[in-house]
């Protein structure tokens, strides 16, 4: 039986098992309580944009402009990918 972690956790052995593996207090109470929240669901995998190779350059750049990428006006399609990916 797990123990009770107050109102502030919303399940409690999701909690313990992530605190177990490591996970700092607050890090497992967050998603712990996102787990018991329907609206929400953590444990599926992101990804919902298409992969950089289906995006056009002047969106790559705009992408890249964001991310603050350096030397970004001077490189073509493949260097702009490269530099988003790291």
């Amino acid at each position: 039986m797990s123990k009770d972690h107050g109102p502030s956790i919303k399940k409690d052995d999701t909690y313990e098992a992530l605190r177990e593996k490591g996970y700092d207090r607050q890090k497992a109470a967050a998603i712990a309580n996102a787990q018991a929240n329907d609206a929400m669901s953590p444990s599926e995998k992101g990804g919902k944009a298409p992969p950089y190779e289906d995006w056009t350059k002047e969106e790559l750049l705009a992408r890249a402009r964001e991310l603050e990428v350096s030397g970004r006006s001077d490189m073509n399609k493949d260097e702009l990918i490269e530099a988003l990916r790291n």
